[in-house]
């Protein structure tokens, strides 16, 4: 018989802080425009990063809410130059298959502007990747599982803080999503009820380093947002 879940118990909220109107719009301005320099790079440099700036960001992604406060997310952190090699082969391979007989041709235009193919030496390069995996429940220390809820919202809300505190410490990413992903599993040895999200590329941009002009191009907020209006 399993014990008693400890009672919930309200704490004072530790670390809020609220600022002047006038200082708030500043903050949420200097946000916005810090986030807007954020682009994706296909080309890294292939310096390393100090992994005390990766385990920071990856605790930066574990703050994010998650459904029941469940956390069901977990990072593989591929540093190895023999591991990023069997990544990059096992990715193309898959790429490679998805180019050539799986994409529909309306995803191969909306590709276009992006210059991508099948073709995916950034894998070795970046001196960083993160393999990250969505856990559809959790085992106990008994053994028994329990089911996760609100998965995909909740690793994907950390997905996005990860990449936020990437750019804030000065790195660049790319969301390199392989369709299928299942070979992370193997490579990063991770159970099979985990599945595979994202594979998240980090690093320096190279010198010289381009990114397309389409990426750059972001919807204005009146085209993602409006405001209901008093009936």
């Amino acid at each position: 018989m399993n014990p008693k879940p400890p009672p919930y118990v309200l704490e004072p909220l530790p670390a809020y802080r609220e600022y002047p109107a006038a200082e708030m719009v500043e903050r949420a301005r200097n946000f916005r425009s810090d986030l807007a320099r954020r682009r994706t790079v296909r080309d890294f440099d292939s310096r390393a990063v100090p992994r005390e700036v990766i385990e920071q960001c990856l605790l930066a992604a574990g703050t994010a809410p998650s459904g029941a406060n469940q956390q069901p997310w977990f990072f593989s952190v591929i540093t190895d130059a023999a591991h990023k090699r069997r990544v990059r082969d096992a990715a193309e391979a898959e790429e490679r298959s998805f180019y050539r007989e799986r994409a529909p041709q309306e995803w191969l235009d909306a590709l276009a502007p992006l210059g991508t193919d099948s073709n995916k030496p950034f894998l070795e390069e970046a001196p960083v990747l993160i393999a990250i995996f969505a856990q559809k429940y959790g085992v106990r220390a008994d053994g028994e599982r329990f089911s996760h809820y609100y998965v995909p919202e909740s690793v994907g809300i950390a997905s996005g803080f990860l990449i936020a505190a990437l750019h804030h410490a000065g790195l660049a990413t790319l969301t390199h999503t392989p369709n299928p992903m299942g070979f992370l599993n193997k490579l990063c040895g991770r159970p099979n009820a985990e599945k595979p999200t994202i594979l998240l590329v980090v690093g320096y941009p190279k010198a010289g380093c381009q990114v397309p002009v389409h990426g750059g191009m972001k919807k204005p907020l009146a085209e993602i947002s409006c405001w209901l209006e008093p009936d």
